[in-house]
């Protein structure tokens, strides 16, 4: 089997690096977690959480699974989102999901896998909710990364109704749950135009964001 001293290696020139910026850094950084913001986030290796927004460890608490689904019955998702929301008390809450997601077209060719196909059921629930949408999309690209953006506010919408989220804003806990999308290609961030704060938001906001991406 390989070594993976090359890793270690780097692990060491990456402590020695910060240490040397931050001589406390990991020593604070070990006494408590305060982070302001949870990123559900797709698994893919392409996409690193702290590295595309510019943060520390310690500033982002991080869920990750294929395709960054949200699913009701997902308990190790909804124990994420708890500790986040209950304990953390993090503010924001970020869906991301990104252009050329693997996980979004399997899902979309109805691709044979194995296990994951159980997974990628919740994604293609998405799709034949909005197939009319993707239909408009034009080519077969385009239909593509609109079902990635789709998804993205399907996510945000399970965030929403989880009843982690809810009960914080029924006790006026301060949480926004927004929806992003990141770009393979370029390295940023776009905004999908869906952010709730409160249970009376989600009818409103969330069918402007589908009519944004139709317009």
């Amino acid at each position: 089997m390989p070594s993976l001293e090359n890793l270690l290696e780097k692990n060491k020139q990456w402590s020695k690096s910060i240490r040397e910026q931050q001589p406390d850094f990991f020593e604070n950084l070990s006494k408590q977690q305060a982070p302001k913001y949870l990123w559900i986030g797709c698994s893919d290796s392409r996409v690193p959480a702290n590295e595309i927004v510019d943060l520390l460890p310690g500033e982002l608490f991080v869920h990750r699974n294929v395709a960054n689904v949200v699913v009701h019955t997902d308990l190790n998702c909804l124990s994420v989102l708890q500790y986040a929301v209950d304990y953390l008390k993090v503010e924001h809450i970020i869906v991301t999901g990104h252009y050329g997601c693997g996980g979004v077209r399997e899902a979309m060719n109805n691709s044979k896998l194995g296990l994951i196909d159980n997974w990628l059921r919740h994604v293609q629930d998405v799709k034949k909710k909005h197939i009319q949408l993707l239909n408009n999309a034009g080519t077969d690209d385009e239909q593509f990364q609109r079902m990635c953006e789709l998804n993205v506010l399907e996510q945000v919408l399970n965030v929403c109704q989880t009843t982690i989220v809810q009960d914080a804003w029924d006790r006026g806990q301060k949480l926004a749950v927004h929806s992003w999308i990141y770009g393979l290609k370029d390295g940023l961030v776009s905004d999908l135009g869906l952010t709730v704060t409160s249970n009376e938001d989600i009818d409103a906001k969330y069918p402007a964001a589908l009519g944004a991406l139709s317009a």
